[in-house]
């Protein structure tokens, strides 16, 4: 992997259709202008649509001729994961990228709505109940879909051998 990547280094990623998680801040905002900006059709799935909202106009100022659209996903909810699933395949014929943003870490003891201890729920349910088990891997049909997770975006930021 070259030491010097930046966004300029992404390709052309027009006719690609693109999931970023919890788009609304931070790397997934950063990750949703940057994908944006190269002709990505862009879906921000954030818990928070008010945020959400906010963030797709900031991609929009960024970005004049943006593709996207927002679909709520709440990570701690099963229901919610099956359903931007469901909601994706209506919108959407296919998946080419899927970034796994979203995620919470060290949060005080709580559970999910489905009774799990939250960072479980949301970090390993949630995901892999969109990434692998949720009807996203039918819409694309498999082929070509490229996932990334958090912590493999920061891989190359000083975190080597993830």
């Amino acid at each position: 992997m070259t030491q010097n990547w930046t966004a300029d280094t992404i390709p052309n990623q027009t006719d690609r259709v693109a999931i970023v998680t919890g788009a609304n801040s931070g790397i997934g905002l950063e990750t949703a202008k940057a994908l944006a900006a190269k002709g990505a059709t862009l879906v921000m799935a954030c818990r928070n649509l008010d945020k959400a909202d906010a963030a797709a106009d900031v991609v929009r100022q960024e970005v004049a001729d943006a593709k996207l659209d927002v679909i709520p996903l709440d990570l701690a909810s099963l229901a919610s994961v099956r359903t931007f699933a469901e909601s994706f395949k209506v919108k959407y014929d296919r998946l080419d990228l899927l970034i796994n943003n979203a995620g919470v870490m060290v949060p005080p003891y709580t559970t999910t709505e489905d009774g799990f201890e939250l960072q479980f729920g949301a970090n390993h349910l949630g995901g892999a109940l969109r990434a692998d088990g949720a009807p996203l891997r039918a819409a694309s049909g498999d082929a070509g879909l490229e996932g990334r997770h958090g912590e493999q975006q920061r891989a190359p930021h000083g975190r080597d051998g993830l």
